[in-house]
């Protein structure tokens, strides 16, 4: 081999290494949303609070280029599977953030931590992981689903309502939601109507309510479901004469449809857009420049995931290959969310505080929700005492 030959290929070899090296001082993140049908805006947020908290960071976390791949679940376990598969096979990817549904998280939970990559739930908080299925490879940016809907029960109960009609969808996360309403609600449930997933007819369960005037409704109606309701419920004349105290059924994914109609309407969350602080009124001001809407939970519990990601490379002085410093890190929570009171729980649920949330008309013409009062402080859900240290 002549010395020319030889170093064209040692320069092709150290071009190699070069690359090799650069794609290895990347922070890769696989982003794993519900972005087609009916429930795309709420992947849509999540997708777009997490490039918002990127950009704000400058395009790195800890020094390092952030590189992010977003992938659609459809709302399809098996889909989310195969494609959470190619996030960590093909993409080798960091930590993959995701998703929206309890249904997609627990089809993707098991390959993602048995593959001993972190998985951060920016939306999702079954039970199944809170207690002893808890995973150190897992931390969720949200809540347990279940808080949410005690919110409202507790409200009905401090409000002095005796009597309540309970209307959700007849599905795993409809029933839940009844149940968790009735954790400290202890008045009495006039009728309970368990529809079927998709319903879009409400009238014979309005004309029930007209005809048992409970004194207040509780209702989980995502989506589409959640939108013909409230304009149903409005056109039916029961908005001002019986109150909506509702979980995920009158939010910033729904309120561009249900507009007037939603107006009064109360909701439970653990923030809204008025939260104020510095950091949030920045938050809401950026992103409604950059997308055009108003942020739900869903994007701040992404733009918190992003932070929280953030924190535990800088932590670890991008040394990601040191699974337990990362895992110490992340459970250290040491950045300043857009909520304002955060902590983990020994499960990697957090510990929050928690609101009674009502629908608004913003003189802009826009719609929120807006915090009406602070209904649990530093809260964390009823399932960590079950999570044993090291699971």
């Amino acid at each position: 081999m002549s010395k020319q030959s030889k170093w064209a290929g040692l320069a092709i070899l150290l071009s190699a290494v070069s690359s090799a090296a650069l794609a290895q001082g990347k922070i890769k993140i696989g982003v794993i949303a519900t972005l087609s049908g009916p429930a795309a805006v709420l992947g849509q947020q999540t997708r777009d609070g997490f490039a918002l908290a990127v950009k704000d960071l400058g395009g790195k976390m800890g020094g390092k280029d952030v590189e992010v791949t977003v992938v659609d679940d459809e709302l399809k376990p098996d889909a989310a599977v195969t494609k959470v598969k190619g996030l960590l096979e093909r993409e080798n990817v960091d930590f993959v953030v995701g998703p929206i549904f309890s249904n997609i998280l627990l089809a993707i939970h098991r390959p993602v931590v048995d593959n001993k990559t972190f998985l951060i739930s920016p939306n999702a908080g079954p039970s199944s992981y809170a207690g002893k299925g808890c995973n150190p490879f897992f931390y969720v940016t949200s809540y347990q689903n279940d808080q949410v809907h005690e919110i409202l029960g507790k409200v009905a109960q401090d409000r002095g309502y005796k009597r309540v009609y309970l209307l959700v969808p007849n599905y795993q996360a409809g029933r839940d939601s009844a149940a968790g309403f009735k954790l400290d609600y202890k008045g009495e449930i006039v009728e309970e109507s368990y529809m079927p997933l998709g319903t879009l007819d409400f009238q014979p369960e309005l004309s029930k309510i007209a005809s048992l005037k409970p004194d207040a409704l509780f209702t989980f109606m995502p989506g589409g479901m959640g939108v013909n309701l409230v304009r149903q419920y409005r056109q039916a004349g029961l908005a001002d004469t019986i109150p909506v105290l509702s979980a995920f059924t009158v939010d910033e994914s729904t309120l561009p449809a249900q507009q007037d109609a939603a107006v009064g309407m109360f909701g439970g969350a653990n923030w809204a857009p008025n939260l104020d602080n510095p950091q949030n009124r920045k938050f809401v001001s950026a992103y409604e420049a950059t997308y055009d809407s108003v942020p739900g939970t869903y994007a701040m519990q992404a733009y918190d995931a992003a932070r929280l990601i953030d924190s535990a490379v800088k932590a670890t002085n991008g040394d990601l290959t040191n699974k337990d410093a990362v895992a110490s890190a992340l459970k250290k929570a040491d950045f300043t969310s857009l909520r304002g009171s955060f902590k983990f729980n020994s499960n990697g649920y957090p510990i929050q505080d928690f609101y009674l949330t009502k629908v608004a008309k913003r003189p802009d013409g826009r719609f929120q929700t807006e915090i009406v009062q602070k209904v649990f402080e530093n809260y964390g859900d009823r399932y960590a005492k079950d999570c044993a240290p090291g699971n």
